[in-house]
């Protein structure tokens, strides 16, 4: 079960009935709501323009947060997001995906995992997050870097756990100021404008 570290409220429902002297029967879910799991020790980097390919670079490089690996000068994957379409999320992960090598020789795997917007699973990004790795999401045709999650869970009499995200915390490399900060709140905002979310992972082959 995933560590969780703040919520704001618990809600429990519960039916008794007597069956006999002896018996009680209960049915129970217990609800807790607003749990939060958010990395907060990410770079602090800026797009050098707001064009979508420098976009693109700064947050990709946010997400691995080793500059060997993304995406200056001579790092392992600087040509290949360079060649990406910065308009498509499915293209990132495929020039993404693979072997590549460092600038000193060392070879390292690439994991690009693309999530379409109707296959997301909450359980797998939250477990992403709290393991440490940011995500890449394409909402309304621009990219961001998901830091975290908010959402509720529900447990109940037979210990199950259903987890449902009611809101993604983003940042937008596009800005510096207020605006970097951004929300995604699906009980406002549309879900048919999120094109799809990216899982990248990187490892010594």
């Amino acid at each position: 079960m995933t560590k969780l570290w703040s919520y704001r409220a618990m809600q429990i429902i519960a039916g008794c009935a007597i069956g006999s002297f002896f018996a009680t029967c209960c049915v129970a879910q217990v609800y807790y709501l607003d749990h939060e799991v958010r990395i907060s020790d990410l770079p602090s980097l800026t797009a050098k323009s707001r064009n979508a390919s420098d976009v693109v670079a700064a947050s990709v490089e946010i997400i691995f947060r080793d500059k060997k690996v993304c995406c200056g000068r001579d790092s392992a994957l600087e040509d290949n997001v360079q060649a990406a379409d910065p308009k498509s999320l499915q293209d990132v992960a495929r020039k993404l995906q693979g072997r590549h090598l460092l600038s000193d020789g060392r070879p390292i795997l690439v994991t690009a995992e693309y999530l379409p917007a109707a296959s997301v699973n909450a359980d797998q990004l939250i477990n992403t997050l709290a393991g440490k790795h940011a995500l890449l999401m394409e909402w309304d045709s621009h990219f961001y870097v998901v830091y975290g999650i908010v959402f509720d869970q529900t447990i109940n009499q037979d210990s199950g756990i259903m987890n449902a995200i009611h809101k993604f915390l983003l940042l937008d490399t596009r800005f510096s100021d207020a605006r970097r900060d951004v929300a995604f709140d699906r009980l406002n905002d549309d879900w048919g404008k999120v094109q799809g979310l990216l899982i990248l992972k990187a490892a010594p082959q």
